[in-house]
């Protein structure tokens, strides 16, 4: 890393975890994280989602067929864990280059109602993962309607997060986009097979964003941003130094008119800013320094992978990211559009 009072150049850093879609959507989006990744944790939840290898090769096809001329992107592929996922498609995912199964609790977030609904009912699958060394991706949700929205995180640890350790020591873990204390305490006692990602809206804002003014659906997200405390205890977390915590977007792009239905669609798309809303998160904490290592070292490291060679160069200016920018048919609208940022991608 360089650094100096207006620039800051980063070894090119990779997304862990990012929502694409597919069609035209896809086509638009692509380009976003093309530009300043150079590789990304797809997002195996389509309609109908990825369960087998094929599918995922044939959906890499057309994400690579997506990136702008003269730029370098290499998705990295997923399965989408199901209660009936068959061990044997583990060894042909590992034999082609898939890298992770992700666990979505059905009905936890968008399109995971063919998520599992027991994870006793997927540990020969599981089994089949760690001795394949697949990794497994955990949307760290109870869908348990007793639970309070906001301990979701919290109960998740104590039922499923614990117990599964347990059974499966070796199996490596991502707790994807923490977001509270008790979520960060956890994966800091861990061992050295569990690690979280952390997005870029949860270390800018609490839960105050969703309301403020009225209704802005466009902070709405599942995870649910949380209360300033578990703010806090995220940004210390990136910003620690800690090889257990990296860089993943969840960026998850949905039409505006969607996210502002009455019922509207939970996600926050951060693909066309990521790099310049996680220097402005590391700028306000006073560590720039640490940024590097968050973004572009923790996470390729965890999943086995060589770091990037190239670089990207973060310029100290203030700027309006735009409110709208096209998605397919309809118009998609970024996290913060009309609002200032103080750093920009060179």
């Amino acid at each position: 890393m360089t650094r100096s009072a207006d620039t800051l150049t980063l070894t090119r850093p990779d997304d862990w975890h990012l929502h694409v879609r597919d069609g035209a959507a896809l086509e638009a989006v692509v380009p976003h994280s093309a530009r300043q990744f150079a590789r990304a944790l797809i997002m195996p939840n389509l309609r109908p989602p990825v369960t087998s290898v094929g599918q995922a090769i044939d959906y890499c096809k057309r994400i690579r067929d997506a990136v702008p001329e003269g730029l370098d992107f290499e998705p990295v592929m997923s399965l989408y864990l199901t209660d009936t996922l068959p061990p044997e498609e583990i060894e042909a995912a590992a034999t082609a280059g898939v890298r992770a199964v992700k666990l979505y609790p059905a009905g936890a977030t968008t399109n995971s109602d063919a998520g599992v609904t027991d994870l006793r009912k997927t540990y020969k699958t599981l089994e089949a993962m760690q001795a394949q060394g697949l990794l497994l991706l955990m949307h760290g949700e109870v869908t348990d309607p007793s639970v309070d929205l906001f301990d979701r995180e919290a109960v998740f640890i104590e039922r499923v997060m614990i117990p599964l350790r347990r059974d499966f020591p070796e199996l490596k873990v991502v707790f994807e986009h923490l977001t509270t204390r008790e979520g960060v305490d956890y994966v800091r006692e861990a061992d050295r097979f569990t690690a979280a990602t952390i997005t870029a809206h949860h270390l800018l804002y609490n839960r105050n964003a969703i309301f403020t003014g009225g209704i802005r659906p466009h902070y709405y997200c599942l995870p649910v941003l949380k209360r300033e405390t578990h703010r806090l205890a995220l940004v210390e977390a990136a910003t620690s130094g800690s090889d257990r915590f990296f860089l993943g977007t969840d960026s998850a792009p949905h039409p505006a008119h969607l996210k502002e239905h009455a019922l509207g669609c939970a996600g926050c798309y951060t693909a066309l800013t990521a790099l310049e809303l996680y220097a402005e998160a590391f700028d306000r904490a006073g560590a720039l320094d640490k940024l590097e290592g968050f973004a572009s070292h923790h996470g390729a490291d965890f999943y086995g992978l060589p770091r990037n060679t190239g670089t990207v160069t973060l310029r100290r200016e203030t700027w309006t990211v735009p409110e709208t920018v096209p998605y397919g048919e309809a118009t998609l609208k970024p996290l913060g559009g009309g609002e200032p940022l103080s750093w920009r991608l060179a």
